[in-house]
């Protein structure tokens, strides 16, 4: 009888990498993906001269004017920073339905934020999404935060520059004309385009939140990699910014259930998630 692959225990270093990573984000990082330490941090270990994850943890933990920050960059490479644009179309298009009927119900300028936004392709396919729709209909445009833990993928997403792989992931022919220029071998954001962004670093458990109420907070494929208890704060911490009628949007693969009592399925647009009453 064969017996199931079991992935090898981590070792010592390793483990303290992984709890250093979810000490700092919340995020666990299982065994079976505990392949990423070593691909993650190999540059960095070459670019400091180190020859192993050991050398690595020791030189954190002795500390120091020459080391800071080190645990921050450690973090920071760990994190996953997968994205495109126009991910999943089709919930950004109920995302714009929702929207216009918020408007249509109490006219205003809606408060969106695009939570754990990576590089910037979520919150700047929102601002292509409401320009557009504004052109066609009037549609107020929305005030959009965008928030993300990584400094270094905050600063990507503010100069809104991408390869020519990044750009093709997601946007057409059209929008890449119409919302893009060529930069040498990027292609970079127009400028109106960027300006309707306000980009600002956020750690989801533990930084204050946004100030105000917003009416969507999108925060997808974030909680898959938290631990049980950091998704019940996470999504506790979210529902305490939306305002009444407001709604959030996750990953395909994540759920409220099971983890707050204070948000609930909508009723009105599948798949997201609203207050619940009280």
């Amino acid at each position: 009888m064969n017996m199931p692959l079991q992935a090898p225990p981590l070792g010592s270093a390793a483990h303290k990498i992984v709890t250093l990573l979810e000490q700092r984000t919340g995020q666990h990082l299982d065994v079976g993906r505990a392949w990423r330490i070593d691909s993650a941090l190999q540059p960095m270990l070459r670019e400091r001269g180190l020859s192993s994850l050991d050398e690595l943890v020791a030189r954190i933990a002795a500390g120091g004017r020459c080391e800071e920050g080190l645990a921050d960059l450690v973090v920071d490479a760990l994190l996953n920073q997968e994205t495109s644009f126009f991910r999943d179309a089709g919930v950004l298009d109920l995302v714009l339905t929702a929207a216009m009927d918020m408007v249509a119900e109490a006219p205003r300028r809606l408060r969106i934020w695009s939570a754990a936004c990576s590089t910037g392709q979520e919150p700047l396919s929102l601002a292509m999404l409401f320009s557009e729709a504004q052109e066609r209909s009037g549609l107020p445009l929305p005030e959009i935060r965008a928030t993300d833990i990584s400094a270094r993928a905050l600063a990507r997403a503010r100069a809104g520059r991408y390869t020519q792989f990044e750009i093709q992931r997601g946007l057409s022919i059209r929008r890449m004309m119409a919302w893009f220029e060529v930069r040498e071998e990027y292609w970079e954001a127009k400028a109106e385009l960027r300006y309707r962004l306000l980009f600002a670093q956020q750690n989801l458990m533990s930084d204050p939140m946004p100030s105000g109420k917003f009416d969507i907070v999108l925060c997808r494929n974030v909680l898959m990699y938290l631990s049980p208890a950091a998704r019940s704060q996470v999504l506790n911490r979210i529902a305490g910014v939306l305002r009444p009628g407001g709604l959030l949007v996750l990953g395909a693969g994540e759920t409220v259930i099971g983890h707050t009592e204070a948000l609930v399925p909508s009723e009105c647009y599948r798949g997201l998630y609203r207050l619940a009453a009280h």
